[in-house]
């Protein structure tokens, strides 16, 4: 059992809608790296602990893509919200890479699962960081209330956002995503993925593939799923239409939006982040 560091370093702050976005950084036990992290502190928690919403950022990203394009401060800051923004992967000299430098694997792209395959077992921990290490240390340095937790992310973290909720009930109250990757099992992304950091078995495969999660029977939590129609990975790696399928056969509650026109990007996230954060909100404010 890992003994986590409750330690860390403060890399900046920023007042912002009355509260503080700060950014940090600790050596992390899970990934045996440095990892950095976002923090917004809404201006509640001078008065008393509140509910956090964790945002998992995709492919290529860090924690800084969301913190600055995602627009979350401002309604953060009027819902009384923490929002907790990840890195996407271990970074740092030695910690391996896709060998061609290819931007779906390695650094920047965990995937939020816990590699059993050389040489990516020794850092790529993102599942137990994500789930465990990083929020024994919001617990212990912030004013969060850990008792009432959301997860949103977008494309591969939209994936680990439906995962790690649907996987972790008792940690989640409310799980909404951008864009997710639906099936990491049945996309090029995700099967070179789940291949490189888990191995070919496949049965292994299906603990980190939400319609599979879901067709197994997970607890029902409500899912809120928003989709641009113009996408250009929507049919070759969303396949949003493969979640709908599975949610219908076992009458776990879904709302999917497609979104007429949008795209990839934070200008579509950007645009409804704020549906996201009240939807949350009325969850973890309830």
């Amino acid at each position: 059992m890992l003994v986590y560091r409750l330690s860390m370093k403060k890399l900046s702050s920023n007042k912002s809608f009355g509260g503080v976005q700060g950014v940090y950084s600790h050596a992390s036990s899970s990934t045996k790296t440095d990892m950095t992290f976002a923090v917004y502190e809404p201006p509640q928690v001078v008065d008393r602990p509140v509910p956090v919403l964790w945002f998992l950022s995709g492919l290529t990203c860090s924690h800084e893509n969301a913190m600055v394009k995602a627009g979350m401060q401002a309604y953060a800051a009027e819902l009384g919200m923490m929002v907790v923004l990840p890195d996407t992967s271990p970074r740092g000299e030695g910690v391996p890479d896709d060998p061609d430098r290819a931007y779906d694997f390695g650094l920047g792209a965990g995937f939020y699962v816990d590699a059993r395959q050389s040489p990516f077992a020794e850092n790529y921990q993102m599942y137990s960081y994500v789930v465990d290490e990083l929020p024994a240390l919001i617990a212990n340095k912030f004013n969060a209330d850990m008792t009432r937790q959301g997860i949103c992310g977008h494309s591969m973290g939209g994936h680990g956002a439906l995962t790690l909720g649907l996987k972790n009930p008792d940690q989640y109250q409310s799980i909404s995503a951008f864009s997710p990757i639906v099936s990491a099992m049945n996309c090029p992304w995700g099967q070179k993925a789940l291949a490189g950091y888990l191995g070919d078995d496949k049965s292994v495969w299906a603990a980190h593939d939400a319609c599979a999660l879901i067709e197994q029977g997970v607890a029902k939590t409500p899912l809120l799923i928003d989709q641009g129609t113009g996408d250009n990975y929507l049919e070759t790696e969303l396949k949003t239409h493969l979640l709908e399928q599975a949610c219908a056969k076992a009458d776990h509650p879904l709302n999917v939006r497609m979104q007429d026109g949008y795209d990839h990007s934070y200008f579509f996230i950007s645009t409804f982040m704020g549906d996201h954060m009240v939807w949350h909100g009325e969850v973890l404010n309830a």
